[in-house]
């Protein structure tokens, strides 16, 4: 067994890392599923109006990429990782086993959403959650480009995930009828 770090990614770490790795497979995590489940009051919103981002939720399987970090580059990689994941405190780092596409499961780091966290948004409304999506704005850009770009990199790599297409319909379907309302910062 290599010594080293491997990192699975879900949504944007896939197409821009930002961290040193020297090999990328296709590899799939069991018991969690790719979700917009975080409440962004950074990135993509602010405290009074966020929007939503990617999280690993319990459930269901998720196809994604697992990047190999190389012995000598494992501490550079956790520090850029925890200041980019990290932010609120809403994800949760651990070790899960995946399935690479060669076949073999290895542990990798992944960030799973935090179920008890106040940033974590369980679904309940749908519209609720169109409108998360349609009044984030942060640091990083709106939280409809975020889906806008996730849903087009998901697809570059040949990944189908038809809800998040969906929700981008919807979302672009309430952009244009112009009936939004902004949305609270209590998670329901």
């Amino acid at each position: 067994m290599r010594d080293g770090l491997w990192v699975f990614a879900y949504g944007s770490l896939m197409w821009r890392p930002d961290f040193p790795h020297v090999e990328v497979l296709a590899a799939r995590l069991w018991g969690y599923h790719r979700a917009l489940c975080i409440l962004s009051n950074h990135y993509r919103g602010t405290p009074e109006r966020p929007g939503l981002v990617l999280g690993l939720d319990r459930g269901g399987s998720c196809l994604g990429r697992a990047f190999w970090v190389a012995p000598d580059d494992v501490e550079e990689a956790r520090q850029r990782l925890i200041a980019r994941e990290m932010i609120g405190g809403v994800y949760r780092p651990c070790y899960l086993p995946v399935q690479l596409e060669d076949g073999r499961t290895v542990s990798a780091w992944a960030f799973v959403a935090d179920r008890s966290h106040d940033q974590y948004y369980r679904v309940s409304d749908p519209a609720a959650l169109v409108g998360l999506v349609c009044q984030g704005t942060g640091c990083a850009g709106t939280s409809r480009d975020y889906l806008a770009e996730t849903v087009a990199h998901l697809t570059d790599l040949g990944i189908a995930d038809s809800a998040l297409h969906r929700l981008l319909a919807q979302v672009d379907a309430a952009r244009q009828s112009g009936r939004l309302s902004p949305v609270g910062t209590s998670a329901p």
